[in-house]
């Protein structure tokens, strides 16, 4: 009887181990995107939880409750950085106590410091408005950024999860893969997009505009973050033929309005471009994320792409 007990008990402590060893990782995304990504190189091995949607303004989400509990139970946290989120992420970080998940701990990750950020400030005044001193944070809308981004982020599931290292790698080489031709197919079938000027609504685009070789004319804020007063919309309407601009870009989580009244008064297009993955229909995951943000470029330029 003594003995049956001990082989039971044992055979308990196998199985306990052997479920946590198949546990999957809780991720918690800061955004879309990464909620995506770590989905595609983390298959079955993973938990995504997104904090925000395709339609919320990631600058702007209140650190509520439901997140922090979360972010406790986290075993990485992947987030844009940049002070993107700097209006809530430090008091999750800080209200869940999680020391996995803190910044500098191998269970957190941010997509910025992998890359080399755009349109850094010369200077750090808040009067300029929404201001990132490190860089503007939307590096998503480039593919190549992606690309670069995945093989860290693999590479830290793997010392996060080194159970599971070998999936991560072998995701990740077949994601880049794929990845890779989607650039390539989309370079060709954007090439007449080189060159061509756009307003847009928010400094949302220069990584975009940088792989397109597109030009990002003016900002229908006049600061990043301050909504157009009627004066500056006056004056932004007035200078539009000069800049020669083809089109009026926004994202998906913007309000269309003011995009709008100045694409109606202009004469120009105005086209909504997912920002993100679920941004739009078509945007269902990082692959066609990409495809459907050339695809209605192409379709405001006058392209291929309706």
């Amino acid at each position: 009887m003594y003995r049956s007990i001990i082989a039971i008990a044992a055979l308990g402590i196998v199985s306990l181990a052997t479920t946590q060893a198949e546990a999957a990782l809780n991720v918690f995304t800061c955004e879309p995107e990464w909620a995506a990504l770590t989905t595609v190189l983390g298959g079955s091995d993973v938990d995504v939880f997104t904090a925000t949607t395709a339609l919320q303004d990631p600058h702007q989400i209140q650190a509520r409750p439901a997140l922090i509990s979360r972010l406790r139970n986290a075993d990485i946290v992947v987030c844009t950085g940049a002070e993107l989120e700097v209006g809530w992420m430090p008091v999750l970080l800080r209200q869940s106590s999680n020391a996995k998940v803190q910044p500098g701990a191998p269970g957190y990750f941010e997509a910025s410091q992998q890359v080399t950020l755009l349109e850094k400030p010369e200077r750090l005044d808040r009067a300029d408005g929404d201001v990132h001193p490190a860089g503007n944070p939307h590096l998503q809308t480039d593919p190549r950024n992606m690309r670069i981004i995945a093989q860290a982020l693999a590479k830290r599931l793997a010392v996060v999860d080194p159970a599971h290292a070998d999936g991560y790698a072998q995701r990740e080489q077949a994601f880049d893969a794929r990845l890779g031709q989607t650039i390539e197919q989309l370079q060709t079938q954007a090439a007449s997009l080189k060159g061509v000027k756009f307003v847009s609504y928010h400094k949302s685009w220069i990584y975009l505009a940088n792989w397109l070789g597109m030009i990002e004319a003016a900002n229908i804020e006049p600061k990043p973050g301050v909504p157009p007063g009627s004066a500056y919309i006056a004056d932004l309407l007035g200078r539009i033929p000069a800049l020669q601009a083809r089109m009026i870009v926004y994202a998906a989580y913007e309000d269309p309005k003011p995009s709008q009244f100045i694409a109606d008064k202009s004469g120009l297009p105005a086209v909504m471009l997912p920002f993100t993955v679920g941004g739009t229909d078509g945007a269902k995951d990082i692959i066609s994320f990409y495809e459907d943000t050339v695809k209605r470029l192409l379709a405001a330029a006058g392209g291929k792409g309706g």
